[in-house]
């Protein structure tokens, strides 16, 4: 109860002195099913359609937010919080603190032994087509078969063929029990496509669809989504 009292402490202090130029956002994604970095969230079979709201808060070159993931069947429960520092328009670096089905670790504030975080930094430069990332698990959950951290490390290209179409490739650099592999691995290769449909002459209803493989696994995912 202390500690959560500091960080309301800490978060009105915070936000009493950010400047009038300080903004929100919030939003969500509706999925037909919930796979990262090629990995699908519930089990080999792909899950069931997710609702994945986000919320942020921009001040500066600084970002705070959470985003989140449940899924229709209630076997994903994720909450995540994370910070960005935007050094330039195209280079940026992100600590995120990922809580995967919190409902197994009923104390979603336990930090200690036995956490259901993982705290991940990443490094990403995003150009006016080519974009990269270098992600590295380095404390918390994830660990290895004798309980050292994994420090498991996933990059990530991408090449943005026109406005409407990304393509992507991603994979672990390692050993890791979270991307499933011994050593290194391709695990999230495929492309985004996205468009706007037209509701009203004042609404819009963006959709994307996402064509990928986890050559790593000898999987393919189809997901399909809608921006609310």
């Amino acid at each position: 109860m202390k500690k959560i009292k500091v960080l309301a402490i800490c978060a009105i202090a915070l936000f009493s002195t950010m400047s009038a130029k300080a903004q929100f956002a919030t939003g969500a994604d509706l999925v037909t099913s919930y796979v990262w970095r090629g990995i699908p969230q519930e089990g080999s079979n792909g899950g069931t359609p997710n609702i994945q709201p986000y919320v942020s808060f921009t001040t500066g070159k600084l970002t705070l937010g959470s985003w989140a993931s449940g899924s229709f069947s209630g076997n994903v429960k994720e909450v995540d919080l994370y910070a960005t520092y935007a050094f330039s328009s195209a280079f940026a670096f992100t600590l995120t603190d990922y809580n995967y089905n919190f409902a197994s670790q009923p104390n979603y504030f336990k930090y200690g032994t036995g956490t259901g975080h993982v705290f991940e930094g990443t490094l990403a430069y995003t150009g006016s087509a080519f974009s990269a990332s270098l992600n590295t698990m380095f404390a918390g959950a994830d660990k290895l078969a004798n309980g050292n951290n994994a420090l498991s490390t996933y990059f990530e290209l991408g090449y943005q063929v026109n406005p409407l179409a990304k393509l992507f490739l991603g994979g672990s650099l390692a050993n890791s029990a979270t991307y499933g592999t011994t050593g290194f691995g391709i695990t999230n290769l495929g492309i985004k496509v996205s468009k706007t449909i037209a509701i009203t002459d004042k609404f819009s209803l963006p959709v994307y669809g996402i064509l990928g493989a986890n050559p790593y696994a000898k999987n393919a995912f189809f997901v399909a989504g809608i921006t609310l």
